[in-house]
């Protein structure tokens, strides 16, 4: 390729992931809206379904992506994935109930699932091998535009679902990935490995029906089933075979899909356990804040997507200074401790959230969740990538999202579940569908019992922050003049 076609391929890259973030994040501010029009009964339990369905989707593919990039070239899986996720969008904007927007959703995921890791790819590819000092700029630039969508995703939703209708958070996504599709085909020049691989199917068979089944159970355990419930405990059991069938045809495939010889790379390990705390987190937090301000505080889906800003404005800024703070002696590895650490700080501060907190308070906090995100974006995808081995790109980088989209859609099904047990042991009774429409005393007790549970998920949340910042402390520490 040449210069300017690497400079397209890149600009391409960075719309495609700011593509992938928002439309990870533009139904949390959407979601009034949506439950409003399909489903005002029931509707409000089955928000978590309609963010884990896009993020276990993702999850259960990701591994075959890595693999097909390896095998049949970064580009043709990049082609495919943006066509499956236009399909999806197309899909969630005609759907005329919960089920049917849900099941959109997941096919939106098989290709969302793409966007970002394959992009990583290529994005590496286009740096071209040995040039780290281009890799790593193409990662922080890639940090501030996934950072802004990130935290602005929820505010466009808002926008749209309030100025024109919901259906045009997917619609808005067809124009824009249609010229973004075009641009791939006719300008990336992508190097296509000689050698014929075998892609293990099965491997990611069993991969995806664990990631399904291990959802499932965190979605339905004690919530629409008990825990001791045959229909959990078929999961449990389901997740648990599975996983160790998974497992054994790691160790006997020819050419296994997530090569379990991966693990025993300090960094690697390290990379795949964080980037998993740091999507379930990250999922918590943008998902139950915009319910706090609209339905606790009465704030148009507009107006509470702009208290994401703050967030936005964190997450760039910190993008922008990364490559000075690399030029002052900043290593990877101190960006992921600081990162997490001042995460795990913001979670604590909106642990203490009540009905009558100041929305200055709640801006602040983002800001600080924006500047810890901001420090830990792409930082870890780049740590996995320089310690994997070459042949194995792109099965290292789309792990490293694999790992993150099953912690995404873990904490939505385990925020969703710790939310419904808080109001119901607390609330004037009934589920949180409920909440609408309850009227005077009770209305208060419900909302209260709501700001409860939502204190409770940014408590674990902050704790599984925590967790990652210790896990920080073991990455290898950086090799001087490396």
């Amino acid at each position: 390729m040449s210069a300017a076609q690497r400079r397209i391929g890149f600009a391409v890259c960075l719309v495609t992931i700011l593509l992938a973030v928002l439309d990870t994040n533009i139904v949390s501010a959407a979601t009034v809206p949506i439950v409003r029009d399909l489903d005002p009964v029931h509707g409000m339990d089955k928000i978590p379904w309609l963010i884990s369905s896009f993020a276990l989707a993702s999850a259960a593919v990701l591994p075959l992506y890595g693999k097909l990039c390896d095998t049949i070239g970064a580009k043709k899986v990049f082609v495919g994935a943006i066509a499956t996720f236009l399909a999806g969008s197309a899909l969630c904007g005609a759907a005329q109930s919960m089920g049917q927007l849900i099941a959109a959703r997941a096919v939106q995921g098989v290709g969302g699932g793409g966007l970002m890791s394959v992009t990583m790819v290529v994005i590496a590819q286009l740096a071209g091998p040995g040039d780290g000092t281009g890799r790593g700029k193409g990662g922080s630039i890639g940090g501030v535009v996934a950072g802004a969508g990130m935290a602005l995703g929820p505010w466009l939703g808002g926008t749209l679902a309030d100025q024109a209708s919901w259906r045009w958070i997917f619609y808005v996504n067809l124009p824009v990935g249609i010229a973004v599709l075009a641009a791939a085909v006719v300008v990336l020049r992508l190097p296509v490995t000689p050698v014929r691989h075998r892609i293990d199917f099965l491997g990611a068979a069993l991969a995806a029906a664990f990631s399904v089944s291990l959802l499932l159970m965190t979605e339905w355990g004690g919530k629409d089933y008990a825990w001791t419930s045959p229909q959990v405990l078929g999961l449990a059991a389901a997740s648990v075979v599975s996983l160790a069938l998974f497992l054994r045809r790691q160790t006997t495939a020819a050419e296994p899909i997530l090569p379990l010889s991966m693990f025993k790379v300090p960094a690697v390990r390290l990379g795949f356990a964080i980037q998993a705390l740091v999507g379930a987190a990250m999922m918590g937090t943008l998902v139950y804040v915009m319910i706090y301000l609209q339905v606790v505080r009465g704030i148009e889906a507009t107006s509470a997507g702009l208290y994401l800003i703050p967030m936005a404005i964190g997450m760039t800024a910190v993008g922008l200074a990364s490559e000075r703070l690399a030029g002052r002696g900043w290593s990877q590895k101190t960006f992921v401790l600081t990162g997490t650490v001042a995460a795990a700080a913001a979670l604590g501060l909106l642990a203490t959230t009540h009905v009558s907190t100041n929305l200055w308070q709640i801006r602040a906090e983002l800001l600080l969740m924006g500047t810890g995100f901001g420090l830990l974006i792409g930082q870890l995808i780049q740590i996995v990538q320089a310690a994997a081995p070459p042949r194995q790109l792109g099965i290292a980088t789309t792990g490293t999202r694999f790992f993150q989209t099953l912690g995404n859609a873990l904490g939505a099904a385990v925020f969703g579940t710790l939310l419904s047990r808080v109001y119901e042991a607390s609330g004037p009774g009934g589920s949180t569908s409920s909440l609408g429409a309850l009227r005077g005393a009770a209305r208060v007790d419900g909302v209260h019992a709501l700001t409860s549970g939502m204190d409770v998920v940014f408590v674990v949340g902050a704790v599984l922050m925590a967790t990652a910042a210790y896990l920080a402390t073991r990455l290898p520490s950086p090799t001087p003049g490396a």
